[in-house]
């Protein structure tokens, strides 16, 4: 409007938690450049300036996502109580909160863009540092469990290797909509495991 000065861009996180909210509510096919830009005030070029890409866009969705989770994960991780509650917790917080889930739905986009020879080496090590922050609060935790006699002693890298592949792959499943495979089901299947090859009161 005339007189009424040039409008101010919002920051970034404001952008990306606009971004994420979209994905929530309306699905990642709805995420479009310029619907997202509708949503906070600006053009889609705009966007690009600051993106670059869609990919980009996605990938620093999903790092603003992984943020917020990982603050969580370092509060229930450092809180009182046994490794054997603090792992349940880890697992609670890993899988999607059932079909659809917003953060798994962005991750599984991100993952299956991933594979293009145009990807960067620089996103795809940026992804890999999600998966690794991941992977070492889990050896933490497991070995600290072994050394209290909370849990077999297992090798904490090796085992952790071996849930997180479980989890992942029942995570797909329920962030899907696999009939039959929704979150309780999951995290059934889940404790069954850590109980025949983790627990010392199994």
């Amino acid at each position: 409007m005339a007189g009424g000065g040039r409008r101010q861009a919002p920051p970034r996180e404001d952008v990306l938690a606009a971004a994420m909210a979209m994905i929530a509510e309306r699905g990642l096919e709805k995420l479009t450049m310029a619907a997202l830009g509708r949503e906070v005030g600006m053009s889609s070029g705009h966007l690009l300036y600051y993106f670059r890409s869609k990919d980009e866009l996605l990938l620093r969705t999903l790092e603003w996502s992984e943020g917020r989770l990982g603050a969580e994960r370092a509060r229930l991780l450092t809180r009182g109580g046994t490794a054997r509650e603090r792992l349940d917790a880890y697992v609670d917080l890993y899988v999607p909160d059932g079909h659809r889930d917003p953060h798994w739905t962005l991750w599984l986009e991100v993952w299956n863009r991933s594979q293009s020879a145009a990807v960067e080496s620089d996103a795809r090590d940026r992804q890999a540092a999600i998966e690794g922050a991941w992977h070492r609060d889990l050896v933490a935790l497991l070995a600290e469990g072994v050394s209290r006699g909370e849990f077999r002693p297992v090798d904490p890298d090796r085992f952790a290797s071996r849930l997180r592949a479980l989890l992942d792959g029942f995570a797909i499943h329920v962030a899907i909509g696999l009939r039959g495979m929704g979150r309780d089901q999951v995290l059934g299947h889940v404790r069954e495991f850590m109980a025949s090859g983790l627990l010392t009161d199994a």
